[in-house]
């Protein structure tokens, strides 16, 4: 039997727009803790088994650039609103996504500089005990392998995606799915093998539509679970401050659906979602795997 765990959707759009003051969203648990606690619950409800706090981008440097806050403070203070919304409903995941900037020699960013700053932002984090660690949306496998090493020193499962590019500007995709910046899903699967990940697959960057390829492409290399996490579209700015997404809620919904019979085990949604499409998300999964027991 088919098993499906639900993830949550986005957290930057849908906090901008409980938000008036538009500042990097990991400052709102400190300065605006009803909203995180809100949108939190909020994907409870729809129906998620997993829930991430909201620590994605609360490492050292972005701390720093703006705000007086220690890291410690702010993802604790995450950790402890997502547990209190969550009131052991669903787990409660510690997320950490890509630091801004690229690792050497391509940017400026040290490997002893990010692994100070993945110690420090999974260390503050489990000090409130999440139940499973989720490293997403990188692009660099390098990148993820520090902050993988970091979470591994920790007994509790580990999650890790990362975001690929779609087809090029002629419609081509390319034969295997392949990051930024050029890593494939099996360069991933055998990069964190000595991490013991319990899962892997995409976030981000792409629709389903144009996302589901990466799932065959996973399933040909590893016989781990596949994490599903697409955008609904990039997220464009309406004037009363709110989100649009490119596909609404029932076309998500629709085109998420084929990654369960193509072997998807954790699926929920990135940029451009919220808890409506989760919550009509989970009820279609539901429904689809009732229909297939009961066959």
């Amino acid at each position: 039997m088919k098993k499906v765990v639900m993830l949550d959707g986005a957290a930057g759009t849908s906090l901008w727009e409980k938000a008036t003051d538009k500042v990097p969203v990991w400052r709102y648990n400190i300065e605006n803790p009803r909203i995180v606690r809100e949108l939190n619950e909020e994907y409870v409800e729809a129906g998620a088994d997993i829930i991430l706090a909201n620590t994605f981008a609360a490492n050292g440097a972005e701390v720093a650039r703006s705000s007086s806050y220690t890291v410690e403070q702010v993802v604790r203070t995450a950790m402890k609103i997502a547990q209190d919304a969550s009131n052991g409903r669903a787990k409660v995941g510690l997320a950490a996504g890509p630091l801004t900037g690229l690792l050497k020699p391509f940017g400026k960013i040290s490997r002893e500089e990010a692994k100070d700053m993945y110690e420090e932002l999974i260390g503050a984090g489990m000090q409130e005990k999440p139940d499973l660690i989720y490293l997403l949306t990188f692009m660099d496998l390098e990148m993820l392998k520090i902050a993988a090493e970091a979470a591994s020193h920790y007994d509790v499962p580990l999650l890790c995606s990362m975001s690929f590019m779609g087809a090029n500007k002629n419609g081509v995709r390319a034969k295997i799915s392949r990051t930024m910046m050029g890593n494939t899903p099996k360069d991933i699967v055998e990069g964190l093998k000595p991490y013991n990940p319990t899962a892997v697959g995409l976030n981000c960057s792409l629709g389903p539509v144009d996302a589901l390829p990466v799932i065959a492409d996973f399933k040909a290399v590893t016989d781990l679970p596949i994490i599903f996490k697409p955008n609904a579209g990039a997220p464009m700015a309406q004037d009363d401050g709110t989100f649009n997404a490119a596909f609404d809620i029932e076309t998500f919904a629709d085109d998420v659906l084929p990654a369960v019979d193509m072997g998807a085990t954790y699926i929920g949604g990135c940029c451009g979602t919220n808890a409506a499409y989760i919550k009509r998300l989970a009820e279609k999964i539901k429904a689809k795997l009732a229909a297939e027991e009961n066959a």
